[in-house]
């Protein structure tokens, strides 16, 4: 077993779950730059020290956070936010009490934390793909991207492979994304967002990093919203634009089946400060609007 080259042991809050909190980091379970497996959370990254992986694993009621790679201190050091452990909750509680359910899933979902990873390329890797497409087709075109970019990880898990340097990505044509299923708008807006990385990872926070994502063609509400959910770790963030998560909200908070971006955003006025949150113990709980017609294939459809 390769030995950790930096390692930190954290102290979770009662009740913290690992799984619930960083599954968000995961792009299925079979994402090729980070997974769950026997209980441990394996991210891969790069970092300003170069490459790097961090396991996040249970052990006797903390978590032991080990790093292995040229850029091990660095998630290391990092290992809390990535964790969840530094969501900030406060006045949630007030909030979530003035609605039954959103009170109700707060406590069975207590455990469950928001990361941040303090990091905007890895996932606006993947919304961008997520564009206007079904999460099997999105999920499709981020593995093969990655598996095209292919470089492994640093750590004893293998497979395991790097998120795809942004500079490589800028110099890469559309036309090598097509067997991806990844038509040339999508290529193209990943381009001009990976040839403008450095200076989208100096944001200083969750507003600026915003402003800059919708000022690249091809960026809009829908995809800077998911990525500085994550990033940042932003409560607040709402994906307007998505194709189910109006009727999510709607159903959930009012009994309406249908909903659009006005009626949604209204509905989580009263949580602002955590209407990003409200959505993820929505989705934590398998909360879905009734549908109509045929059942048909999940989908994102997010307008971008």
């Amino acid at each position: 077993m390769t030995s950790p080259d930096a390692r930190r042991t954290l102290r979770p809050p009662a009740g913290y779950r690992l799984a619930a909190s960083v599954r968000a980091l995961t792009f299925s379970p079979y994402d090729p730059c980070a997974r769950i497996a026997a209980g441990t959370f394996w991210w891969a990254t790069r970092t300003p020290d170069g490459p790097a992986t961090l396991a996040l694993r249970p052990s006797a009621g903390d978590l032991l956070a080990e790093g292995y790679g040229p850029g091990a201190a660095w998630v290391v050091d990092r290992a809390d936010r990535i964790a969840g452990l530094c969501d900030d909750l406060t006045g949630f509680a007030a909030l979530a009490g003035t609605h039954p359910l959103v009170a109700r899933l707060a406590h069975t979902h207590h455990g469950l934390r928001m990361p941040a990873t303090g990091q905007i390329f890895p996932r606006l890797l993947r919304a961008v793909f997520e564009q206007k497409v079904t999460g099997k087709e999105a999920y499709r075109a981020y593995a093969a991207t990655v598996r095209h970019f292919r470089e492994p990880a640093p750590g004893p898990l293998q497979p395991l492979l790097l998120p795809p340097e942004p500079a490589e990505v800028a110099a890469t044509p559309y036309w090598v994304f097509h067997p991806f299923g990844v038509e040339q708008r999508r290529a193209d807006t990943l381009r001009r967002a990976a040839a403008v990385a450095d200076r989208l990872e100096r944001c200083a926070d969750s507003a600026e990093a915003t402003r800059r994502l919708t000022a690249i063609p091809g960026i809009g509400p829908w995809t800077a919203a998911e990525v500085v959910r994550i990033a940042y770790g932003d409560a607040d963030a709402v994906s307007v634009g998505d194709y189910h998560v109006p009727n999510t909200v709607a159903w959930a908070l009012a009994g309406e089946a249908r909903g659009d971006d006005a009626r949604m955003l209204a509905l989580l006025e009263p949580f602002r400060g955590h209407r990003g949150r409200v959505c993820v113990l929505l989705e934590a709980a398998g909360v879905q609007a009734p549908k109509y017609g045929p059942r048909a294939p999940i989908r994102s459809f997010a307008r971008y």
